[in-house]
């Protein structure tokens, strides 16, 4: 009698003790019953790419790549989705049976995802959206929006260059905010999203006035620690529908979950308290 393999899979990141994901899949994999194993792996960029190669060879289906191999990924990847190369980074590679790796990025869907489900209301007509920032998770968000149909992107961030950049890469629908006129871009606003670190635990603070914002404005936080950011407690106590970041983490783990383990799980409260376990 020969045994069915065992499917492994894990996240890739230096360092990586901080991962919430070997919580949320190991909850996952003991909701279904199902014989696998989600582990996390630090690798140093230097040896990314043999890790990557050797995986497969040792019963591995597919990794999560975290900070600092997101880049790094989608270059050794042999076959890379549009989604992965429109956002300029992978972060879900799955390993075929000839060992090759494809890789995709599912942070657009992920934090649309999120957004839809603790914002159900949401509309992508409803007015501008403005971005807070203009690093990787921004260009996975103006993917999302764009893609949901959201016609005007007003981009804001400390440093002009990386979001003057982004609007020349994405087009006319993104507009360039000056930092100093931030408060201004968020009065604006109908849907504000802070893709920076700043309000996280150990981070200086998002200060930016909150005075002018609408009543009717979503604001989501990519931030996920704390679960409810300085922001999001403004914006709340201003009215508005507010959605914090660990959802994006839950969704975004969705896709890769079923590729590696043949079951499409949902995110609900249990999801939410095994990943803050």
């Amino acid at each position: 009698m020969t045994l069915a393999k065992i499917p492994l899979a894990g996240v890739i990141g230096h360092p990586i003790a901080h991962s919430r994901s070997p919580l949320l899949h190991g909850h996952w994999l003991r909701s279904f019953g199902l014989a696998g194993h989600y582990v996390p792996m630090d690798v140093s960029p230097e040896n990314l790419q043999e890790a990557l190669r050797t995986l497969p060879r040792v019963g591995f289906v597919g990794v999560n790549v975290t900070l600092p191999h997101k880049e790094n990924a989608l270059q050794i990847a042999d076959i890379v989705t549009d989604t992965a190369r429109r956002i300029g980074a992978a972060n879900t590679l799955t390993f075929l049976e000839d060992g090759k790796i494809v890789a995709d990025n599912t942070d657009a869907y992920g934090f649309m995802e999120n957004l839809k489900q603790g914002a159900p209301k949401w509309r992508a007509d409803a007015g501008p959206s403005v971005i807070l920032g203009a690093g990787g998770a921004a260009r996975a968000v103006i993917v999302a929006l764009l893609d949901e149909g959201v016609s005007e992107i007003l981009i804001t961030n400390r440093t002009r260059e990386r979001a003057e950049q982004l609007c020349q890469e994405f087009g006319p629908c993104l507009r360039m905010v000056e930092w100093a006129q931030a408060d201004d871009a968020i009065q604006a606003g109908l849907t504000i999203i802070n893709t920076t670190s700043l309000g996280m635990a150990g981070k200086a603070e998002l200060n930016l006035s909150l005075a002018g914002l609408q009543k009717e404005a979503t604001v989501t936080d990519l931030v996920y620690n704390p679960i409810k950011t300085r922001l999001l407690e403004a914006a709340g106590d201003a009215g508005c529908v507010t959605v914090d970041g660990l959802g994006m983490l839950l969704h975004q783990a969705v896709p890769g979950f079923e590729r590696w383990f043949g079951i499409r799980p949902t995110v609900d409260d249990a999801t939410r308290k095994a990943a803050l376990a």
